[in-house]
């Protein structure tokens, strides 16, 4: 049974969760663990008491976006249309993307160590595959498109956390629509550069 946690304890480890998703969101997950600590009002020993690692306490500052994520990906998969779910995909993860900085990073970042992530990521890119290889059957997603075409997209669109928050959202959905276009199977593509080596930097 899990241990129950002192209502001071409870409030300590909340109020680090807070300010790790708060900076991480803003700033991307370089923030160090005593900016969490002095935001949070609580000293180092007591951060690292709930949380040993930065690696523990990303985790589960992100457990909700991972989730989050992972429902938008089975979602879309499930749709289908394979290229409306494609879309639709790409839309939901952009305006992800746009309002949480650290979470894309950590998710494309993570070490092989951080099984909380990587499994999850591996598990969705290959679900994205599929849904991939299916647009492309159905002629409506370019012959040429590669999985790491996705993932500049998801490289790219972290740039959008540095965006006025207020317009965050409608410039995600636009910069969406824009890929979105580009992916679109089409006679008046040209040919693309060769393909990116990303997957194998992640």
């Amino acid at each position: 049974m899990p241990q129950m946690l002192r209502a001071d304890a409870q409030d300590n480890r909340d109020r680090v969760l807070e300010a790790a998703r708060r900076l991480f969101a803003e700033r991307g997950i370089d923030v160090t663990m005593r900016e969490v600590a002095r935001h949070a009002g609580v000293g180092p020993a007591t951060l690292y008491r709930r949380f040993p690692t930065k690696q523990i306490l990303v985790d589960e500052a992100f457990a909700e976006e991972l989730r989050a994520c992972r429902g938008i990906v089975i979602d879309g998969c499930a749709d289908p249309d394979p290229w409306r779910g494609f879309c639709t995909i790409i839309e939901s993860i952009s305006v992800l993307n746009g309002r949480n900085h650290g979470f894309v990073e950590a998710f494309l970042s993570a070490s092989p160590a951080d099984q909380s992530f990587t499994g999850h990521r591996t598990a969705l890119l290959q679900m994205l595959s599929d849904l991939a290889l299916r647009a492309q059957a159905a002629g409506s997603l370019r012959p040429d498109f590669v999985l790491d075409d996705l993932v500049l997209v998801l490289l790219t669109g972290r740039a959008l956390s540095t965006t006025p928050v207020e317009g965050r959202a409608a410039a995600a959905r636009r910069f969406a629509a824009l890929a979105i276009d580009a992916f679109r199977a089409s006679d008046a593509h040209r040919p693309l550069p060769p393909r990116p080596r990303l997957q194998g930097a992640l």
